[in-house]
């Protein structure tokens, strides 16, 4: 009784010593974003509100479909999506395109394929099928620095993977909200980077030396990026009436970030659906050999 007793007030400590490490982590993390746009470092990167964020998020189809539109229209000009296929906006789980109209899509995408060799054993182009990848404009790097005078746009397919919300807490408070992060599913990091740097172009502060082809962002890391703002202030992609949602710059940051998070995980939602039944089978199946074991065991003495 005596050992019991003591671990149960050692984990009601270590769950108060939590809680409290936990309460001392928002303002800590406040005063560093207020220090880094004073300081000239990069501001404190906020979480967004993400309908497919947690373990029981999923992703919002006109969002997606909205968000596709965006990068075609905007993003296709100098990144392409190497790793997502035409025919996968026509899947389930995606922006679930009319796959005839995907077809006509790949067909006028105007990066094509490079194919071949052909009967003469040349190489040639050709226009995509629902088979192809999204292709950019560029055919490898250095003809993409070369356009974009040294600078390389990425292939945006696994962006919001590669790409993070950096953390400064201390160990002590980094811990805790790493634990929390565990908790409640969090992996919207991404995400929340990508639609802080659509955001974050403005005017850089007096005093500030902005380098020649540079572009101020608060939220990039020493604010200065390469990439021209591709978002104005109004929203560059209007969209239709009943496409749900109004244009804007949050808006298209918004919507091209959930459809690039889409790229990058397409089986989320169908992984997450599995995930909760499978969890509904264990415990059911918990539950049955409970019952089995009182009812097998009820007559034996103990």
């Amino acid at each position: 009784m005596n050992m019991s007793h003591s671990k149960s007030a050692l984990l009601r400590q270590f769950a108060s010593a939590l809680a409290a490490v936990s309460f001392m982590a928002a303002p800590v993390m406040a005063a560093e974003g207020e220090e880094g746009a004073h300081g000239g470092g990069s501001h404190h990167i906020e979480r967004q509100d993400w309908s497919y964020s947690g373990i029981a998020g999923q992703f919002d189809r006109p969002q997606l479909r909205r968000g596709f539109q965006v990068y075609k229209d905007v993003c296709s000009s100098c990144h392409g999506l190497n790793r997502v296929k035409f025919r996968n906006l026509v899947q389930p789980g995606g922006p679930e395109f009319d796959e005839e109209a995907v077809k006509a899509l790949a067909a006028e995408w105007p990066n094509q394929i490079m194919d071949g060799p052909n009967d003469e054993g040349e190489m040639f182009e050709r226009p995509a099928k629902l088979s192809d990848p999204i292709r950019g404009p560029y055919k490898n790097e250095k003809e993409a620095r070369a356009a974009q005078n040294g600078a390389f746009p990425p292939d945006l397919s696994l962006i919001t993977r590669a790409r993070g919300v950096h953390n400064d807490a201390a160990w002590y408070i980094h811990v805790p909200m790493m634990l929390m992060d565990v908790i409640t599913g969090y992996a919207e990091g991404g995400s929340d980077y990508l639609y802080a740097i659509l955001t974050g172009y403005e005017e850089p502060p007096e005093g500030f030396h902005l380098a020649e082809g540079m572009n101020y962002n608060k939220y990039f890391e020493g604010n200065q990026i390469a990439m021209v703002q591709p978002l104005p202030e109004g929203g560059a992609v209007e969209y239709e009436e009943n496409a749900g949602a109004k244009a804007s710059l949050s808006q298209n940051a918004a919507d091209v970030t959930a459809f690039l998070a889409w790229a990058a995980d397409p089986s989320m939602d169908q992984r997450k659906q599995l995930g909760w039944t499978a969890l509904i089978y264990l415990a059911i199946t918990t539950l049955l050999l409970w019952l089995a074991k009182k009812r097998i065991w009820a007559r034996v003495k103990h």
